[in-house]
């Protein structure tokens, strides 16, 4: 990776955004700490490894914690590919914008759609998944009325401090990434060194999880526990406009994201694994939910209440990271007129200087999600959120995409962050990488109820297939006049503006 591009030595914040085709709306009091806050907490190793540890091992045995060495490397791959994206268009809303230069409005209308939908689910999800710690904490019954209720103040007091501005958003983000630490790196050091009743030789004993079957198809199957764990990275390009120097600063915050983020991941999930007293059952499947009872035996119930807090510090972090970087994706389709109420949404607060009312949608859509789940089937939430994980893994991959195509018609990227001569083959491995974790996530299940089985495709068709109908149909790319489809052309522009 190189720095030596001249271009971007001399253009400052305001110039460069000017030479995008865009004025500064928003304050620049995002530091390179508080943006790596933002995108690690948005990854949250905690929420990830907690939400999947039982379904990983229970699919695809202790072997499975190598997920996150092939997925940790492929999406360091696509942070790369991002982040000499982000260096030359550091602009606000991350995938809209980057496909948009890269290719074109239709094509950024339909990445974009696909994202927003994901993200906005992804909200939903960890609301619901972190309303489970604080009825713990609380002792409460989880029922659903009381994760209703519960995952309704996640979503609100996010949002409040959403309100407060970025340098609040910020000195959150620093909280949660703390409490990320220590609950994710902290604990698991801990477990690792002090509870361990397995040896370190249970992570290539698969413990008969495959049956009578071919490990392979077992292994593959526990894939979703890197999957659904190494993303958020991109949510440090959401924020761009209110970062300093936002080229140099954001692809580093994104590297560290993915670095830091896969580091904690496997402590933690190595720690449970080690620690847990009867590992066998949870293999078998017979201890759906191990967490909590490996925490109360390794660190007592005073201890495991303690996790519990840093725990739901984490949550709130994670809701909050997320609907800063939804709404700032709302914010930048909305101010290109790519979208229904795009005057409204592209408003920005004077005082706060933040886009309230794209954050108010970004808190409002899941909201109403978890009242759906409330009066809906137990398995609804499963059943919505599935298609999240590929539908942001296509909207990452056709950024990895347009980049390579501009690459073959001679695009050389402007920004001070540049892989150089590594950046085609970097780009064209990221890309098949990406269609590699797109096909697992994909793949139907095995259970013989169709619904079931085909959920991901369903759940992303429907998306897609509504995104789709309204580009044709209303077709927002007419109203449209932002610069599209001009990597090249911009970056000569950069190189000359310096000269």
């Amino acid at each position: 990776m190189s720095a030596e591009v001249p271009a971007q030595d001399r253009l400052g914040d305001s110039e460069h955004l000017k030479a995008l085709g865009y004025e500064d709306s928003f304050n620049r009091s995002m530091s390179l700490w508080a943006n790596f806050a933002l995108g690690f907490t948005y990854l949250s190793p905690l929420v990830g490894v907690y939400s999947l540890f039982a379904l990983a091992v229970s699919t695809g045995g202790p072997p499975s914690i190598f997920w996150m060495l092939i997925v940790g490397s492929g999406q360091m791959l696509v942070a790369l590919v991002f982040g000499e994206v982000v260096s030359q268009y550091p602009i606000h809303g991350g995938i809209y914008p980057w496909t948009r230069r890269l290719w074109g409005k239709r094509y950024a209308w339909l990445a974009a759609w696909v994202y927003i939908w994901a993200m906005i689910v992804t909200i939903t999800a960890v609301a619901e998944f972190g309303s489970g710690f604080l009825a713990s904490l609380l002792d409460i019954p989880i029922t659903k009325g009381a994760t209703l209720g519960l995952s309704a103040l996640f979503l609100i007091v996010a949002l409040a401090f959403n309100f407060s501005g970025t340098r609040t958003l910020g000195r959150v983000a620093r909280i949660g990434l703390a409490a990320e630490l220590i609950g994710v790196i902290a604990v698991g050091l801990y477990l690792l060194i002090f509870q361990r009743h397995q040896g370190f030789d249970v992570f290539v004993n698969t413990l008969g999880v495959q049956g009578d079957g071919s490990y392979f198809f077992a292994f593959l199957g526990a894939a979703l526990a890197g999957l659904f764990l190494f993303y958020g990275f991109e949510a440090c390009g959401d924020v761009a406009e209110e970062v300093t120097d936002p080229a140099r600063r954001i692809p580093v915050a994104m590297i560290m994201t993915i670095a830091v983020g896969g580091v904690s991941a496997l402590l933690a999930f190595g720690g449970y694994v080690l620690a847990a007293p009867d590992l066998q059952a949870i293999v078998d499947g017979k201890d759906a939910d191990p967490i909590p009872a490996i925490l109360e035996a390794s660190l007592g119930t005073v201890g495991a209440k303690i996790f519990l807090v840093v725990a739901l510090t984490a949550f709130l972090s994670c809701v909050l990271s997320l609907q800063a970087a939804a709404s700032r994706l709302l914010f930048s389709f909305a101010r290109d007129g790519m979208m229904p109420g795009h005057r409204w949404l592209a408003k920005v607060s004077p005082r706060s200087k933040v886009p309230r009312n794209a954050l108010i949608v970004a808190c409002t859509i899941p909201l109403l999600l978890c009242f759906i789940i409330f009066v809906g089937p137990d398995e609804l939430l499963t059943q919505i959120t599935a298609f999240a994980v590929l539908g942001i893994y296509v909207a990452f991959q056709s950024v990895v995409l347009a980049a390579l195509r501009q690459r073959i018609m001679g695009w050389r990227p402007a920004g001070p962050f540049s892989l150089g001569r590594w950046g085609f083959l970097v780009n064209a491995v990221a890309l098949a990488y990406g269609i590699f974790a797109m096909v697992l996530l994909a793949w139907p299940g095995s259970s013989g109820v169709f619904v079931n089985d085909w959920i991901v495709l369903i759940g992303f068709g429907v998306v897609a297939g509504s995104g789709l109908l309204y580009l044709f149909i209303a077709r927002p790319d007419r109203r449209s006049d932002a610069p599209e489809g001009d990597a090249i052309a911009v970056a000569e522009k950069l190189r000359t503006l310096a000269r």
